[in-house]
Protein backbone atom coordinates (compact mmCIF):
# COMPACT_ATOMS: atom_id res chain seq x y z
CA UNK A 1 0.00 0.00 0.00
CA UNK A 2 1.38 3.40 -1.19
CA UNK A 3 2.16 5.64 2.02
CA UNK A 4 1.84 8.78 -0.43
CA UNK A 5 -1.06 10.91 1.70
CA UNK A 6 -3.66 12.08 -1.06
CA UNK A 7 -4.06 15.69 -1.86
CA UNK A 8 -6.61 17.51 0.18
CA UNK A 9 -6.74 20.82 -1.32
CA UNK A 10 -4.98 22.77 -3.56
CA UNK A 11 -1.67 23.51 -2.10
CA UNK A 12 1.36 21.89 -4.02
CA UNK A 13 5.18 21.64 -2.59
CA UNK A 14 8.23 22.86 -5.00
CA UNK A 15 11.10 21.60 -3.73
CA UNK A 16 14.21 24.05 -4.98
CA UNK A 17 18.15 22.86 -6.58
CA UNK A 18 18.77 23.79 -2.49
CA UNK A 19 16.41 21.50 -1.05
CA UNK A 20 14.78 23.69 0.40
CA UNK A 21 10.32 23.26 0.01
CA UNK A 22 7.89 26.09 -0.78
CA UNK A 23 4.08 25.07 -0.91
CA UNK A 24 1.83 26.77 -3.43
CA UNK A 25 -2.11 27.15 -3.25
CA UNK A 26 -2.74 27.10 -7.27
CA UNK A 27 -5.82 29.06 -8.09
CA UNK A 28 -8.85 27.34 -9.67
CA UNK A 29 -10.73 27.77 -12.48
CA UNK A 30 -13.27 29.77 -10.41
CA UNK A 31 -10.68 31.79 -8.52
CA UNK A 32 -9.31 32.98 -11.75
CA UNK A 33 -12.29 33.40 -13.57
CA UNK A 34 -13.40 36.86 -11.64
CA UNK A 35 -9.94 37.86 -12.58
CA UNK A 36 -10.42 36.87 -16.25
CA UNK A 37 -13.70 38.91 -16.11
CA UNK A 38 -12.33 42.32 -14.27
CA UNK A 39 -9.25 42.50 -17.14
CA UNK A 40 -12.10 42.01 -19.93
CA UNK A 41 -13.94 45.10 -18.35
CA UNK A 42 -10.90 47.09 -18.06
CA UNK A 43 -9.89 46.51 -21.55
CA UNK A 44 -13.26 47.31 -23.35
CA UNK A 45 -13.47 51.11 -21.32
CA UNK A 46 -9.87 51.33 -22.25
CA UNK A 47 -10.93 50.14 -25.76
CA UNK A 48 -14.77 52.12 -25.84
CA UNK A 49 -12.43 55.42 -24.62
CA UNK A 50 -10.27 55.01 -27.53
CA UNK A 51 -12.93 55.29 -29.88
CA UNK A 52 -14.59 57.93 -28.39
CA UNK A 53 -10.96 60.28 -28.66
CA UNK A 54 -10.80 58.73 -32.20
CA UNK A 55 -14.15 59.44 -33.34
CA UNK A 56 -13.50 62.94 -32.49
CA UNK A 57 -10.28 63.13 -33.98
CA UNK A 58 -12.11 61.57 -37.13
CA UNK A 59 -14.77 64.10 -37.14
CA UNK A 60 -11.93 67.47 -36.82
CA UNK A 61 -9.80 65.81 -39.74
CA UNK A 62 -12.73 64.41 -41.86
CA UNK A 63 -11.46 61.05 -42.11
CA UNK A 64 -14.15 58.70 -41.91
CA UNK A 65 -12.14 56.14 -41.99
CA UNK A 66 -9.71 56.62 -39.27
CA UNK A 67 -12.44 55.28 -36.58
CA UNK A 68 -12.79 52.03 -38.03
CA UNK A 69 -9.22 51.29 -39.05
CA UNK A 70 -7.43 52.95 -35.62
CA UNK A 71 -10.24 50.82 -33.36
CA UNK A 72 -9.38 47.36 -35.40
CA UNK A 73 -5.34 47.66 -35.05
CA UNK A 74 -6.12 48.99 -31.22
CA UNK A 75 -8.15 46.01 -30.48
CA UNK A 76 -5.81 43.56 -31.64
CA UNK A 77 -2.81 44.77 -30.04
CA UNK A 78 -4.98 45.20 -26.63
CA UNK A 79 -6.73 41.74 -26.71
CA UNK A 80 -3.07 40.08 -27.95
CA UNK A 81 -0.43 41.76 -25.48
CA UNK A 82 -2.72 43.30 -22.58
CA UNK A 83 -1.89 40.45 -20.65
CA UNK A 84 1.47 39.45 -21.94
CA UNK A 85 2.91 43.33 -21.29
CA UNK A 86 1.09 43.55 -17.92
CA UNK A 87 2.51 39.85 -16.53
CA UNK A 88 5.94 41.23 -17.47
CA UNK A 89 5.88 44.03 -16.06
CA UNK A 90 3.73 43.17 -13.00
CA UNK A 91 5.55 40.70 -11.92
CA UNK A 92 2.92 37.25 -13.42
CA UNK A 93 0.11 39.74 -12.62
CA UNK A 94 -2.72 41.74 -14.82
CA UNK A 95 -4.93 44.45 -12.80
CA UNK A 96 -7.32 41.63 -12.40
CA UNK A 97 -4.70 38.96 -11.01
CA UNK A 98 -3.66 41.75 -8.91
CA UNK A 99 -7.32 42.62 -7.37
CA UNK A 100 -8.20 38.86 -6.97
CA UNK A 101 -4.89 38.07 -5.22
CA UNK A 102 -3.29 35.52 -8.20
CA UNK A 103 0.39 35.78 -9.67
CA UNK A 104 1.47 33.58 -12.55
CA UNK A 105 4.48 31.74 -11.70
CA UNK A 106 6.95 29.11 -13.20
CA UNK A 107 6.75 25.88 -12.13
CA UNK A 108 9.36 26.00 -10.58
CA UNK A 109 8.52 28.66 -8.43
CA UNK A 110 10.57 31.73 -10.21
CA UNK A 111 8.92 34.48 -11.78
CA UNK A 112 7.77 34.29 -15.65
CA UNK A 113 9.59 35.99 -18.00
CA UNK A 114 8.76 38.08 -20.67
CA UNK A 115 8.46 35.06 -23.49
CA UNK A 116 6.36 32.85 -20.96
CA UNK A 117 3.93 36.12 -20.14
CA UNK A 118 3.06 36.80 -24.20
CA UNK A 119 2.89 33.22 -25.16
CA UNK A 120 0.74 32.07 -22.91
CA UNK A 121 -1.93 34.87 -23.16
CA UNK A 122 -1.65 34.38 -27.02
CA UNK A 123 -2.50 30.76 -26.41
CA UNK A 124 -5.44 31.65 -24.79
CA UNK A 125 -6.93 31.63 -27.98
CA UNK A 126 -6.52 28.17 -28.10
CA UNK A 127 -8.24 27.56 -24.42
CA UNK A 128 -10.77 29.35 -25.11
CA UNK A 129 -12.05 26.51 -28.28
CA UNK A 130 -14.55 25.86 -29.60
CA UNK A 131 -15.23 29.54 -29.68
CA UNK A 132 -15.97 31.25 -26.44
CA UNK A 133 -16.94 28.20 -24.37
CA UNK A 134 -13.67 27.78 -23.42
CA UNK A 135 -14.25 23.99 -23.20
CA UNK A 136 -10.63 22.94 -24.28
CA UNK A 137 -9.05 24.65 -21.61
CA UNK A 138 -11.03 23.54 -18.58
CA UNK A 139 -10.31 19.97 -19.87
CA UNK A 140 -6.84 20.60 -19.45
CA UNK A 141 -7.01 22.21 -16.41
CA UNK A 142 -9.18 19.49 -14.62
CA UNK A 143 -6.58 16.40 -15.81
CA UNK A 144 -3.37 17.99 -13.87
CA UNK A 145 -3.24 19.14 -10.15
CA UNK A 146 -1.36 22.56 -11.03
CA UNK A 147 -5.25 23.47 -12.83
CA UNK A 148 -2.97 24.24 -15.76
CA UNK A 149 -4.32 25.35 -19.19
CA UNK A 150 -3.46 24.72 -22.40
CA UNK A 151 -1.27 27.58 -22.20
CA UNK A 152 0.40 27.08 -18.89
CA UNK A 153 0.94 23.45 -19.67
CA UNK A 154 3.12 24.59 -23.04
CA UNK A 155 4.89 28.09 -21.70
CA UNK A 156 5.68 25.61 -18.44
CA UNK A 157 3.32 28.26 -16.44
CA UNK A 158 0.97 28.12 -13.22
CA UNK A 159 -1.61 30.58 -11.35
CA UNK A 160 -1.16 30.38 -7.93
CA UNK A 161 -2.79 32.28 -4.51
CA UNK A 162 -0.56 35.19 -3.61
CA UNK A 163 0.25 35.32 -0.22
CA UNK A 164 -0.65 38.89 0.71
CA UNK A 165 1.29 39.78 4.15
CA UNK A 166 -1.00 41.92 6.37
CA UNK A 167 0.32 43.14 10.00
CA UNK A 168 -1.85 41.83 12.07
CA UNK A 169 0.06 41.71 15.27
CA UNK A 170 -0.36 39.46 17.90
CA UNK A 171 -3.45 36.54 16.75
CA UNK A 172 -5.95 36.30 18.59
CA UNK A 173 -7.20 32.99 20.21
CA UNK A 174 -10.72 32.80 21.82
CA UNK A 175 -10.21 28.94 23.29
CA UNK A 176 -9.48 28.77 26.82
CA UNK A 177 -7.82 25.59 26.47
CA UNK A 178 -5.09 26.96 24.53
CA UNK A 179 -4.11 29.20 27.89
CA UNK A 180 -4.71 25.77 30.32
CA UNK A 181 -2.70 23.50 27.82
CA UNK A 182 0.09 26.33 28.13
CA UNK A 183 -0.04 26.24 31.58
CA UNK A 184 1.31 22.77 31.15
CA UNK A 185 4.47 23.02 28.99
CA UNK A 186 7.58 22.94 31.12
CA UNK A 187 8.68 26.02 32.45
CA UNK A 188 12.66 25.91 31.38
CA UNK A 189 11.35 25.21 27.63
CA UNK A 190 12.88 28.13 25.59
CA UNK A 191 11.46 28.79 22.06
CA UNK A 192 14.73 29.24 19.50
CA UNK A 193 14.47 32.18 17.08
CA UNK A 194 13.19 29.84 14.51
CA UNK A 195 10.59 27.91 16.25
CA UNK A 196 9.24 31.49 17.49
CA UNK A 197 8.77 32.74 13.44
CA UNK A 198 7.24 29.34 12.49
CA UNK A 199 4.63 29.18 15.43
CA UNK A 200 3.58 33.27 14.57
CA UNK A 201 3.53 32.41 10.54
CA UNK A 202 1.36 29.13 11.87
CA UNK A 203 -1.21 30.64 14.37
CA UNK A 204 -1.35 33.79 11.88
CA UNK A 205 -2.52 31.51 8.88
CA UNK A 206 -4.32 28.48 10.29
CA UNK A 207 -7.55 30.68 9.66
CA UNK A 208 -7.50 30.03 6.00
CA UNK A 209 -6.62 26.34 6.43
CA UNK A 210 -9.22 23.84 6.19
CA UNK A 211 -9.77 21.38 9.37
CA UNK A 212 -7.55 18.25 7.40
CA UNK A 213 -4.94 20.51 6.47
CA UNK A 214 -4.17 22.02 10.00
CA UNK A 215 -3.68 18.61 10.69
CA UNK A 216 -1.35 18.11 8.29
CA UNK A 217 0.69 20.84 8.82
CA UNK A 218 0.92 21.07 12.37
CA UNK A 219 1.72 17.33 12.38
CA UNK A 220 5.45 17.37 11.46
CA UNK A 221 6.09 20.32 14.07
CA UNK A 222 3.94 18.76 17.19
CA UNK A 223 4.75 14.98 16.91
CA UNK A 224 8.58 15.42 18.53
CA UNK A 225 6.97 18.12 20.81
CA UNK A 226 4.76 16.03 22.27
CA UNK A 227 7.18 13.34 22.78
CA UNK A 228 9.86 15.89 24.45
CA UNK A 229 6.98 17.77 26.82
CA UNK A 230 5.43 13.95 27.84
CA UNK A 231 2.27 14.90 26.76
CA UNK A 232 -0.35 12.00 25.24
CA UNK A 233 0.15 11.98 22.02
CA UNK A 234 -3.43 11.98 21.06
CA UNK A 235 -3.07 15.93 21.79
CA UNK A 236 -4.58 17.86 19.20
CA UNK A 237 -1.36 18.72 17.13
CA UNK A 238 -3.12 22.15 16.53
CA UNK A 239 -4.11 23.46 19.94
CA UNK A 240 -0.43 21.77 21.09
CA UNK A 241 1.20 24.64 18.42
CA UNK A 242 -1.68 27.20 19.43
CA UNK A 243 -0.91 27.18 23.33
CA UNK A 244 3.52 26.90 22.67
CA UNK A 245 2.48 30.31 20.55
CA UNK A 246 0.26 31.82 23.59
CA UNK A 247 2.94 30.56 25.99
CA UNK A 248 5.57 32.39 23.84
CA UNK A 249 3.66 35.76 22.74
CA UNK A 250 0.50 35.94 25.11
CA UNK A 251 1.05 34.39 28.28
CA UNK A 252 0.97 36.32 31.38
CA UNK A 253 1.59 33.64 34.42
CA UNK A 254 -1.07 35.22 37.45
CA UNK A 255 -3.32 34.62 33.62
CA UNK A 256 -2.46 31.34 33.19
CA UNK A 257 -2.90 30.57 37.20
CA UNK A 258 -6.32 31.91 36.97
CA UNK A 259 -7.84 30.02 33.93
CA UNK A 260 -6.23 27.02 35.44
CA UNK A 261 -8.19 27.68 38.92
CA UNK A 262 -11.22 28.49 36.99
CA UNK A 263 -11.67 25.17 34.67
CA UNK A 264 -9.77 22.51 37.58
CA UNK A 265 -9.24 19.81 34.84
CA UNK A 266 -6.67 18.98 33.08
CA UNK A 267 -7.12 20.62 29.57
CA UNK A 268 -5.93 16.98 28.32
CA UNK A 269 -9.24 15.81 29.92
CA UNK A 270 -11.68 17.13 27.11
CA UNK A 271 -14.48 15.35 28.01
CA UNK A 272 -14.81 15.71 31.89
CA UNK A 273 -18.08 17.20 32.85
CA UNK A 274 -16.71 19.52 35.21
CA UNK A 275 -15.41 21.62 31.91
CA UNK A 276 -17.84 20.04 29.17
CA UNK A 277 -19.60 23.37 29.02
CA UNK A 278 -16.81 25.54 28.67
CA UNK A 279 -14.67 23.76 26.53
CA UNK A 280 -16.78 22.39 23.77
CA UNK A 281 -15.46 23.44 20.49
CA UNK A 282 -17.39 25.13 17.78
CA UNK A 283 -15.92 22.23 15.08
CA UNK A 284 -15.14 19.23 17.34
CA UNK A 285 -12.73 17.88 14.27
CA UNK A 286 -10.82 21.39 14.84
CA UNK A 287 -9.18 20.85 18.66
CA UNK A 288 -10.69 17.37 19.95
CA UNK A 289 -7.90 15.21 20.13
CA UNK A 290 -8.41 11.51 18.41
CA UNK A 291 -6.46 8.47 17.90
CA UNK A 292 -7.60 8.07 14.54
CA UNK A 293 -7.40 11.27 13.02
CA UNK A 294 -5.98 14.64 14.98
Amino acid sequence: MSTKSAQIDSTIEIVTPENIAFHYQVAGPFRRLPAFLLDMLIRASVFTLFIILLGFAGALTRMSGLTFAGGAIFWFALDWFYGGIFETWMNGQTPGKWVLGVRVLSIDGQPINGIQAIMRNILRTLDMMPVFTCMLGLIAMSLNNRYQRIGDIVCGTMVVVEERKWLTGVAKLDDARVAQLANYIPTDYRVSRTLAKTLAAYVDRRRFFSIPRRREVARHLAEPLLVQFGFPLDTSYDLLLCALYYRSFVADRSDEDRIASEFGASPFSLTSPANANALTPANPYDIVPTQSGR
